[in-house]
């Protein structure tokens, strides 16, 4: 983003008060195009190049529809991809810390592999029937 777009972008923040990053800026011969994104929200903004004149369209979702875009990490920034990676991988070490306890637990041990084994067999199902 240039330094004028980037001074375009913050003059109507401040106005505004609008949230988010600018996701997008593009510009031809006649007008200017901003759209700014956060989770649950966006704003567009269409300025005539012209006549300095613009149309903001705002629009805010409600809590469900922010705690969606926060769970697929849209618009939410690097940071939050960081935590919902990190979470991952905590969620998989546990799994397979869990999984590695069976093995010591003969009692438990036909059981948790069977249960896995369907667990896995219903995952690659839904896979292959519902994606693939």
């Amino acid at each position: 983003m240039s330094v004028l777009s980037a001074r375009i972008a913050e003059t109507l923040r401040a106005e505004h008060r609008l949230k988010g990053r600018v996701k997008e800026f593009e510009t031809d011969d006649y007008e200017c195009m901003l759209v700014f994104k956060s989770p649950g929200y966006a704003a567009d903004v269409f300025v005539d190049r012209e006549t300095g004149n613009y149309s903001l369209t705002v629009t805010s979702s409600n809590a469900v529809a922010i705690m969606n875009d926060l769970h697929k990490g849209r618009d939410s920034g690097p940071a939050w991809s960081l935590l919902i990676d990190g979470s991952a991988i905590l969620m998989a070490i546990m799994s397979l810390s869990g999984f590695g306890l069976l093995f010591y637990l003969k009692k438990r041990r036909v059981a948790g592999v069977l249960t896995a084994l369907a667990g896995t067999i219903a995952v690659l199902a839904v896979w292959i029937l519902g994606v693939a």
